[in-house]
């Protein structure tokens, strides 16, 4: 059976998602080199308070260490993917499971990203569900300064740019649905300029290996590649492009694939899956997932994407 690894990204956070990995012995070592790497401890950001943990600065690299370490216990245990992907933040996970780079230099790209992120100031960031796309899609694509940020279902997506152009947009389009999300910066949009290109000199000095299975990038999911040179370059371009988790999906049973595993916190992007593609879905968050199995896929939430 074809199987892809999924990574979800900023968003899927939540309280206590370090669980049993920090009993492990791999996850004990991992969150010491990550304290080493970052300077405060992943362990405690997990357990603290959830108004810390969901800033930029604190999340992403959270997540990084969490499905990092939940990949590499699936890999001890004799599992691989044919194949993976990631939500935004995700796909760091992502490259790290096809073993473009290590564990190391992973993490100190998220935090790089991370702490620009975090920074990015004049911006707004809201999620719709339930929209005429037709309606919404021509409303963005005649306001100056907004773009749909985040694709993420034919029911979902998040747009991103300034204040008075995403509040323009919301003033033109009939949506069941408004979520604004709590970020100051206009992830994935072209007002993260600054930031991205700050970002490409630090990723210019980083060796891309090639991955050991096909990726499925966020910025062109039409062309599933293992080039580490091609995917140095959607990282570059992930910053300011939009999150294309739709297309994703639809790929995903066009490429052969017959499973997806959401290897990470929570249910979101099986439950996105689950509505959009015939798949089989399997969710790895725990240690116990992976020594007892996981046969409850309780699919459930909507995915808020952000960075």
């Amino acid at each position: 059976m074809k199987t892809a690894w999924i990574f979800p990204g900023q968003g899927s956070q939540a309280l206590g998602m370090i669980g049993d990995l920090a009993e492990s012995a791999l996850g004990q070592e991992r969150l010491k080199i990550a304290e080493r790497i970052l300077g405060w401890s992943v362990l405690e950001k997990c357990q603290g308070d959830e108004e810390t943990l969901s800033r930029t600065l604190y999340t992403q690299p959270c997540l990084f260490v969490v499905e990092s370490i939940l990949a590499d216990l699936l890999q001890e245990k004799g599992h691989f993917p044919d194949l993976v992907a990631g939500h935004s933040l995700g796909e760091y996970s992502a490259l790290y499971a096809a073993r473009v780079f290590n564990f190391e230099t992973g993490l100190n790209l998220v935090q790089n990203r991370s702490r620009l992120m975090d920074a990015a100031e004049g911006g707004k960031m809201a999620a719709l569900m339930k929209f005429d796309r037709t309606s919404l899609e021509t409303v963005v694509n005649q306001t100056e300064n907004v773009v749909i940020a985040n694709d993420n279902s034919a029911e979902q997506v998040v747009i991103s740019g300034t204040p008075e152009a995403v509040d323009l947009v919301l003033g033109q389009v009939k949506v069941k649905r408004v979520m604004p999300l709590k970020v100051s910066g206009a992830f994935h949009s072209p007002l993260m300029e600054n930031a991205a290109i700050q970002f490409q000199q630090i990723l210019e000095l980083v060796n891309f290996r090639s991955a050991k299975v096909p990726v499925i990038s966020n910025v062109d999911p039409s062309n599933p590649t293992q080039d580490g040179e091609q995917l140095k370059k959607y990282l570059i371009q992930q910053m300011t492009s939009s999150v294309r988790w739709r297309e994703i999906m639809l790929r995903l049973p066009d490429v052969g694939v017959e499973k997806a595993i959401e290897v990470g916190p929570g249910k979101v992007l099986t439950g996105l899956i689950k509505r959009t593609a015939p798949i089989e879905l399997e969710n790895i968050s725990q240690l116990a997932d992976i020594y007892n199995g996981s046969d409850d896929v309780k699919l459930q939430g909507s995915l808020i994407g952000v960075g």
